[in-house]
């Protein structure tokens, strides 16, 4: 799995211009799925998340985490994640994990962070999507489970 995380200020996704999510303080998460993905990389990925010290403290350092700030997350299905640019000009989309399995572990994905108590709201997964994102900072983090220990 690889995650595109954002620290976010708010941020809201659209289906058809209508907000099927929407978040204050916490964490965009674009979400892709991949072939040899499985249950453990879904829980590495979202224990590595949750506890990732982004957020500032009082003295203005990344030291606090999602569950410290008691910060929100916007989870949005992203299977371009899984595309592969190397060769000619099209992405070859080779290595995306089957749709409907896909769909599947995206859910688990996000019940992961709902079981851990953080507010968590949706894209539709396999919509066309607007994305309005507040990055704070910027802050931008890409986290590929496989590289996770």
């Amino acid at each position: 799995m690889i995650a595109v995380i954002q620290r976010v200020s708010s941020s809201c996704v659209k289906v058809h211009e209508e907000v099927v999510g929407k978040i204050g303080i916490g964490l965009n998460i674009l979400l892709g799925v991949k072939k040899g993905d499985s249950k453990d990389d879904t829980i590495k990925l979202v224990n590595k998340i949750v506890n990732l010290r982004i957020f500032h403290d009082d003295n203005k350092k990344m030291n606090l985490s999602l569950l410290d700030v008691k910060g929100e997350a916007l989870i949005i299905s992203q299977f371009t994640l899984a595309g592969n640019v190397k060769k000619g000009r099209r992405p070859s989309f080779e290595d995306s994990k089957e749709p409907e399995i896909a769909k599947k572990m995206y859910d688990e994905f996000v019940e992961e962070f709902k079981s851990i108590g953080i507010k968590t709201e949706t894209g539709k997964f396999g919509a066309m999507m607007d994305v309005e994102i507040h990055n704070d900072g910027p802050v931008t983090f890409i986290i590929d489970s496989k590289e996770l220990g």
